[in-house]
Formats: structure tokens, sequence, C-alpha cells
């Protein structure tokens, strides 16, 4: 069971996007981009679907709040900060990108991290591969390769841990990886997103990221 009382969502959907707030969320929304009935929380976001303004691409994606609905940010210095899910990638569009969870940088259109799932048709299988901005003044940042040979429709967790001293453990699919970052990023105001990012805006209305999650925990320990 996920607990979505402390997310809102936002749907591809709308001229901008709708944004689905976390009282109705946890009433029991349903579409064809979302539906958290039952134990699993599903999530579709075609190629085609409309934007989030400053985005390329279109998004099914849960973005963290307070339980009353107003929107949670957080500098890392103020507790121990936890992403916890387990998922499967029901599919991916023809990129073969689609992004699974985040650390989101408030009025930046750049996040600290990006944790992607990469489909290779070569392997049949996809990488998942963190993108981490180490300094607020990155370009691109680091790209690290997590973990390989993860298939479509197997179970994988994952966990972002950023603790009150700056230090980043991204794990997933059983792999680990650490690092610490910039003290320029204490003073920034911080939050979890997850769902799915697709990384594509062309193709059939077919085409797009498909995920279903089975547990998505945020953890903020002080």
């Amino acid at each position: 069971m996920v607990d979505l009382a402390t997310w809102n969502l936002s749907i591809p959907e709308g001229s901008p996007p709708k944004t689905i707030e976390t009282p109705r969320l946890v009433d029991g929304f349903k579409n064809k981009y979302f539906n958290s009935e039952g134990k699993t929380v599903y999530f579709w976001a075609p190629v085609t679907g409309a934007k989030t303004e400053n985005a390329i691409y279109p998004r099914s994606e849960l973005r963290e709040t307070y339980k009353d609905g107003t929107l949670r940010n957080w500098v890392y210095p103020d507790a121990d900060n936890y992403l916890q899910a387990t998922l499967a990638v029901n599919q991916v569009p023809s990129s073969g990108k689609i992004v699974i969870g985040q650390i989101h940088a408030k009025d930046s259109n750049k996040p600290m991290v990006k944790l992607e799932y990469q489909y290779k048709d070569a392997s049949s299988s996809g990488n998942i591969v963190a993108k981490v901005r180490m300094r607020p003044d990155d370009g691109d940042g680091r790209v690290i390769t997590i973990a390989t040979g993860v298939q479509l429709n197997k179970s994988f967790s994952y966990q972002i841990h950023l603790d009150r001293t700056g230090d980043l453990g991204i794990t997933a699919a059983g792999r680990s990886w650490y690092t610490t970052m910039s003290a320029k990023w204490k003073v920034k105001p911080l939050y979890f997103k997850a769902g799915v990012y697709v990384q594509d805006n062309t193709g059939y209305t077919s085409e797009g990221g498909k995920v279903t999650f089975s547990k998505l925990d945020i953890d903020h320990n002080t």
C-alpha cells in the first residue's frame, strides 16, 4: 500500500497540465494517467502528453507536500532525508528513457538528482542511471550507472538518501553509489518527486512511459 498523504500529482493533460491536490489524491483520484486502487500505484505518461512550464517532456509524477496539501521544501542539514520505492517499469518510449525519482531544487529547472531507467534494445533490459549535479551551478553534472540488466515488468527497489552532512547515497536494484554534495547546496530548498517523467516527446499516442509502484515512502528523520 502506498500512502499518498504527502504528495500531489501532475498529469499530462490540460494547458497548463493539471495538478491533483493532496486531499483529492488521498480521496481516491484515478484516471488513465494514474490509479492507486489496490496495493499498487500506476503511472502512465504518453509522449504526446501536455508538458509543465519550462519542461520539454510530459510527466505523470508526484511532488512532495505536507498533509494539508501545501508544498513541502526542505534543506538537507535539517534531517536525514530518504526516498524509498519498489516498482516495475512496464513500458518505455522510443528513447528508452524515463525518470523514476528525483531530488528537485525549488525555483530551478534542474534537479539535484534524477534517477533514470534507460532501456537498451541490445540487451532487452535497462540500466538505472543517476544524474547528479554536485553544485547548484553545475550544468548537466555527473552521470553514474548504478545498476544494469533490469528487465521490464520486473520489480526492483531504489533508495535516495541525502543526510544532514551532505552525503548522498543511491541504491538501486541491489547496487549502491555514494558521494558528498557541495556545501553550496546547504541553503537550497529541495523536494522529492517520483512517478514517470518520460524523456521523449515525439511518437504515437500509444508511446510513453508506464510504471507500477508497490512501495513509495518519504522520511525526514530529525
